[in-house]
């Protein structure tokens, strides 16, 4: 597990808002996680964009990618099969060396015990996964499975044979191409995955926003959607982020926001010890 709170000092403030954001938690009907990059950073997973980001310093995958594999599915199987470069090669890498960290660890186990209804992810690393979250949303696919684009049906890589001779490879289902589950640029999101976050986000009066400044859509809605439907919002991020200036906008009218600074690892933990130890309802269905 990855140490994420190196350095970070609770202090009796942060601390008391954690307190007020486990009393939250538990009141909560039905409570929703979304994730983002901040999060696997703790990983050692850089984000793509910025200072040291895998797109910066790989350069970005073709903005067409999603057009550029239906003209031509056989190739772009052919090329996975050939030694990967660039951001590809680096994305691969990192994401084979990353693990889960304590703020992985923390919902899950916030979901074990009834207080998280669903996680919905920007993240593609499978690292909610491994750390056993079972109610996942991948809202950008799974960097670790195979989808087919007709049925969606998901399957591991070791579940899909390749023959080099007979590409693309198909589903065994409906008979679709398949490709990386990841989402390219310029392919709608997965509708099965699109609607799971539709329903579980309809049901949300409290929705806790871990290490994502809540800018990229359709991700970016859901907060938004679950505050004018007057639920809660609680955001953990080491940093001010947009979605931090409008939770303040929609503080100052009456909404129920707190934004906790501090690396989600060591915030989300604390989170975990005060939900456990705070009186209140006992579960988020």
């Amino acid at each position: 597990m990855s140490d994420s709170s190196a350095g970070f000092v609770l202090t009796d403030a942060l601390d008391a808002e954690i307190g007020h954001a486990a009393r939250l938690l538990r009141a909560a009907r039905h409570t929703v996680a979304l994730t983002g990059a901040g999060l696997s950073v703790e990983s050692g997973i850089p984000p793509f964009r910025g200072p040291g980001g895998l797109w910066t310093k790989y350069g970005e995958p073709p903005l067409d990618g999603y057009q550029r594999f239906l003209r031509d599915p056989r190739e772009h199987w052919e090329s996975r099969l050939r030694p990967v470069e660039g951001w590809a090669k680096g994305l691969r890498e990192t994401l084979d060396r990353a693990k889960p960290n304590a703020g992985h660890y923390a919902l899950a186990e916030l979901e074990r015990e009834g207080r998280l209804a669903s996680l919905i992810t920007q993240n593609i690393d499978d690292l909610h996964g491994q750390a056993g979250t079972r109610s996942l949303l991948e809202i950008h696919g799974n960097a670790r499975l195979v989808r087919c684009i007709e049925c969606v049906a998901r399957y591991t890589r070791d579940q899909v044979q390749i023959d080099p001779e007979n590409l693309p490879p198909h589903c065994e289902r409906c008979g679709g191409i398949l490709k990386e589950d990841t989402v390219s640029f310029g392919e709608p999101i997965p509708p099965d995955v699109l609607r799971g976050c539709y329903a579980t986000c309809e049901r949300a009066d409290c929705m806790l926003v871990v290490g994502t400044s809540a800018t990229v859509y359709p991700a970016a809605e859901f907060p938004y959607d679950v505050l004018r439907r007057g639920g809660a919002i609680i955001e953990v991020n080491p940093h001010e982020s947009e979605l931090t200036l409008a939770l303040e906008r929609a503080t100052a009218h009456g909404a129920t926001t707190l934004s906790l600074r501090g690396p989600a690892g060591a915030v989300l933990q604390r989170l975990l010890h005060h939900v456990r130890s705070t009186s209140g309802p006992e579960t988020s269905a």
